[in-house]
This record gives C-alpha cells, sequence and structure tokens, in this order.
C-alpha cells in the first residue's frame, strides 16, 4: 500500500502553511490585476521549491517526484496561477535542460534556474503548431560560430518574466519533427530576443503567458541543448514530466473546489 513518509507529510504541511499565509490573502487581488506575483517566486525559490527535482549540488533541493507533485498541489489548492508558474519552471524549462543537456550546462544554467536565482520558459507552441510541432516556424540557422533564430513562439508561461528560454526552432526542415527541430537556451538581453503580447486569460491571471519574439536573434554554438535535430524527441520526454505537474495542479484545483463547495 502506499504511503507518505513522515519527511513527505512534513513537506506538505509547510507547503500548505506557506500557501494560505503568502498566498491565500492576495489570490482575488492578483488575479483581478492580472499581477504576477514576483516576491512569493523569490521566496519558493528560497524555499526549494523552485528546484524540487534537481540535485542539490546543482542548486535544487534534490527531492523527487512524490515531493513535488506535493508541493504542486497544495500551491494549487490555494492559487493555481502559483501553481503553473512552478510547474512550467522545473517541469519544461529546467528539466529540458536537465535531461539533454551536458555538464557544463547544468552548471551554467540548472544551477541558477533550480535555485530560484533565474525564472524559466519553454518555448514549443506556436501559432500554427502546438505540441505535435509539425508546422513549427520558428528556425535556427547556422552562421560562424553560433546560430541565428527567427520567429516566434505563443501562450508561453513566464514568457514576460523569464530570465532565460528553452527554445525549440526548425534546423532542418526537410526533416521536420525527425530529426529536423532541435532545442537552445537563450537569455534574457540578446540582442534579437524579446517578449511580445501578454494575454488576457479567463483563469490562472496572475500567472504571466506571452509570446517570445526572435528577429535575427545570434546566441553561440554552446547554447545548442542536446544534440542537433533532437529537439522534438527531447521535447516528449520533457513534456512526459510536465502532464505530472498538471495533473498535480488540476488535483489541487479540484481540492479547493471541494472545499469550497
Amino acid at each position: 500500500m502506499f504511503g507518505l513518509t513522515a519527511e513527505q507529510e512534513q513537506l506538505r504541511k509547510e507547503v500548505r502553511a506557506f500557501a494560505e499565509r503568502e498566498i491565500a490573502p492576495h489570490v482575488a487581488e492578483w488575479d483581478e490585476k492580472s499581477e504576477f506575483p514576483h516576491e512569493v517566486v523569490k521566496k519558493l525559490g528560497a524555499m526549494g521549491l523552485m528546484g524540487v527535482i534537481f540535485p542539490e549540488e546543482l542548486g535544487g533541493a534534490g527531492m523527487g517526484y512524490v515531493e513535488y507533485v506535493l508541493a504542486v498541489e497544495e500551491l494549487s489548492r490555494v492559487d493555481g496561477s502559483v501553481g503553473i508558474i512552478v510547474a512550467s519552471h522545473n517541469s519544461l524549462c529546467t528539466n529540458h535542460i536537465m535531461l539533454a543537456g551536458n555538464d557544463e550546462q547544468r552548471r551554467r544554467w540548472v544551477s541558477k534556474l533550480a535555485s530560484g536565482q533565474w525564472l524559466g520558459a519553454w518555448g514549443l507552441t506556436e501559432p500554427g503548431s502546438g505540441s505535435d510541432a509539425g508546422g513549427m516556424r520558428t528556425n535556427a540557422v547556422r552562421r560562424g560560430n553560433g546560430w541565428v533564430l527567427n520567429g516566434s513562439k505563443t501562450f508561453i508561461t513566464n514568457g514576460t518574466f523569464a530570465d532565460c528560454a528553452l527554445v525549440l526552432a526548425v534546423t532542418d526542415k526537410e526533416k521536420g519533427t525527425r530529426g529536423g527541430i532541435s532545442g537552445f537556451v537563450v537569455e534574457r538581453g540578446t540582442k534579437g530576443f524579446r517578449s511580445g503580447k501578454k494575454e488576457n486569460k479567463l483563469g490562472l491571471r496572475a500567472s504571466d503567458t506571452a509570446e517570445l519574439i526572435f528577429e535575427d536573434c545570434e546566441i553561440p554554438a554552446e547554447n545548442l541543448v542536446g544534440k542537433e535535430g533532437e529537439g522534438f524527441k527531447d521535447a516528449m520526454r520533457v513534456l512526459d514530466g510536465g502532464r505530472i505537474s498538471i495533473a498535480a495542479l488540476s488535483l489541487g484545483r479540484e481540492r479547493e473546489a471541494l472545499d469550497a463547495a
């Protein structure tokens, strides 16, 4: 029979207490104003919740998926916006670098993301393509000792405020999803990279959802994460973990609805 350990039960209590103390009093205001909870995100980083599933030597909390699910569930029980911020940051951006990146890339980026110093975004969806990626138009072409990105992404969680984004782009149009898509890290401040329209949503309004725009955006060769052409395969692995966190978020919202009823 499955059961939680004493440490896991303690984590649940701590996250629940934090959510009720630091988040609950502000939920209505944040939602009404579509206000991103910057201070809460910083505090979550200090608690280790922006890097739950990543090793301590890389700035993470060194815990597993059970602990991660408990944290996302308890945060989402009070505010799904905070839940999706944490889920997207952990499961998508940071985890893509952790799964597909090399040791140097993990030291360079995962350490900042998992510790909460940086906020991450993950760019797959475009106006004409979702997780199938078949219609992806954002492309990356080699130029000198690097790559040049052109295109845009839409509906990107943390898109306005992310310090870096893991972006999927077409590197070989002929191969498509079977070896023609690659992943790149683009840091905030890179010339040619900017955030676009911020969505005015019907729900989870304190969570930031925005466009990412790339116009002759030059990035160095070492920002390629994983092998060239294997970005789509890596993205599908990343989404497996992402679905776990979204299930946890949904469970938290359902619990809140039951409590309210």
